[in-house]
């Protein structure tokens, strides 16, 4: 196969993953503590045999997460909650402890603080937080702390992870921390609020007309080439 099908190739798939991915933030527009992702693309040179010259080909190696803050949506509910700055709540899962910016919780059958998923909110000493059904209504402080009829339950933990760079989404909006995590000091949080995806319709459809139509370049191009290449054997072969 021709070297210049190669290098197109490798682009098409590049750019075919990179429509998945807008495809994905389109998707999860309406998605609470949803985080923008991008393809990253780098450059993948491998040397040839002889004089020819080396031959440079597209590689999307990864995801980028955009992790600006969404706007805040009122809710009115007294279990929703929304960080204002930088700052993440912690979640239990089979995975470990994780991170994330969704703050619609509910109440378990246990009276614990968990998300829609089932799994567990913890504190500021990584422990589960129980709001009992039957007290009165919850109020929470600025600071997370959390209360029922003015007496205090537990405060939601705030955390950020010790090494930004290794920070890695997971599933949905919920982010692992394997070389672990700080408290969020300068983060508040608002009760009665939730923090919406930060996916930016106008500029993500345009990204996806941009992507189609360079995919559909790269295609016109390997057509041509298949024909090219079609004629020239056609005439050998005379």
């Amino acid at each position: 196969m021709d070297n210049s099908i190669y290098a197109a190739l490798s682009r098409q798939s590049g750019l075919m993953r990179e429509m998945q991915v807008v495809a994905n933030n389109m998707a999860n527009i309406s998605t609470t503590g949803f985080r923008r992702e991008g393809v990253l693309f780098s450059e993948y040179v491998d040397s040839l045999d002889g004089e020819q010259p080396s031959l440079s080909m597209a590689y999307a190696n990864g995801r980028i997460v955009d992790f600006a803050q969404g706007p805040l949506a009122s809710t009115g509910n007294s279990l929703d909650f929304a960080i204002e700055g930088e700052g993440y709540f912690m979640i239990e899962t089979p995975e470990g402890n994780q991170l994330t910016r969704a703050g619609s919780f509910l109440r378990s059958p246990d009276g614990e603080l968990v998300t829609p998923e089932g799994f567990r909110v913890l504190d500021t000493g990584g422990t589960a937080i129980f709001v009992p059904n039957d007290q009165g209504e919850v109020a929470m402080a600025e600071d997370g702390t959390l209360s029922i009829n003015g007496a205090p339950l537990a405060q939601i933990g705030l955390y950020l992870p010790e090494n930004s760079t290794s920070i890695s989404l997971q599933a949905g909006t919920r982010f692992a921390v394997p070389d672990g995590t700080r408290p969020a000091e300068t983060a508040r949080v608002m009760q009665g609020f939730v923090e919406q995806s930060n996916v930016d319709p106008v500029s993500e459809i345009s990204r996806m007309i941009e992507v189609q139509r360079a995919y559909e370049m790269g295609q016109n191009f390997l057509d041509r080439e298949d024909e090219r290449i079609r004629g020239v054997i056609s005439t050998l072969s005379k």
